[in-house]
């Protein structure tokens, strides 16, 4: 018991910075009601989606009480505060989209840490901390596409969002794990890692992969090493 409460101290994370990443993404929930046209019930609603999902969703699922969104007295007002910014300051942020993209990037590492962590200490294996790691991050951004009704962005082809925070999970569990690595550096790098491949993705225009037919593939290969020579000259001339 003494070794989990010296962790669990450890790997507190800073209110502010707790408070930071919550801000982040009430905004990005709340811009994007905001631009779909909402009312103030919609843009609230997509903000505590956006803020408070993935911890909604975490605890829940760790069953440990009531869930921190609901017991700590500053959650719920920073995240109103936040979905009142982007409903009267919708166009002006609109203009911020790059430091946005950096922000929910950073945002997304610091989620995926805490989620781990959390799940770290209520002495889950290794796999159950990935997953809960990796929901925490992407829970909210769930929460908001099923109130939209559309598909969920996660499982579609597009930027690194759930790759970046499974990644960032697997890197948090085998170093702060096996390892044993302090916490504190280990979330650090995360963090840095989980943001990095979220900014190169959309930047660079990467892609999560997509299911791909690695018999047919191999049988395609292989026909076309098989061709003749002659063969694959016609080929070519006739493109």
């Amino acid at each position: 018991m003494e070794i989990l409460a010296a962790a669990a101290e450890t790997l507190r994370v800073p209110a502010a910075v707790d408070l930071a990443a919550i801000v982040i993404g009430a905004l990005t929930g709340g811009l994007l009601a905001a631009r779909e046209g909402f009312a103030v019930s919609g843009v609230l609603l997509l903000a505590v989606s956006g803020g408070l999902g993935g911890g909604l969703i975490r605890d829940v699922l760790l069953a440990e009480g009531p869930p921190v969104a609901l017991t700590n007295p500053a959650y719920l007002p920073t995240v109103a505060g936040a979905a009142a910014v982007t409903f009267f300051f919708s166009g002006w942020l609109s203009r911020l989209t790059g430091l946005l993209v950096v922000l929910d990037a950073v945002t997304l590492g610091f989620f995926t840490v805490i989620g781990a962590q959390k799940a770290q200490l209520a002495g889950l294996p290794s796999a159950s901390v990935v997953f809960i790691g990796t929901l925490t991050a992407v829970g909210g951004a769930l929460i908001r596409d099923v109130l939209l009704a559309q598909r969920a962005d996660i499982v579609q082809p597009g930027p690194y969002n759930a790759v970046a925070a499974l990644l960032g999970a697997a890197a948090l569990t085998l170093l702060a794990g096996p390892a044993g690595l302090d916490p504190l550096p280990v979330a650090a790098l995360v963090i840095t890692l989980v943001a990095a491949l979220r900014v190169l993705s959309v930047w660079r225009g990467w892609e999560a992969p997509v299911a791909v037919d690695l018999p047919q593939r191999a049988r395609s290969r292989l026909r076309r090493v098989r061709a003749p020579r002659g063969t694959r000259w016609r080929r070519r001339d006739r493109q």
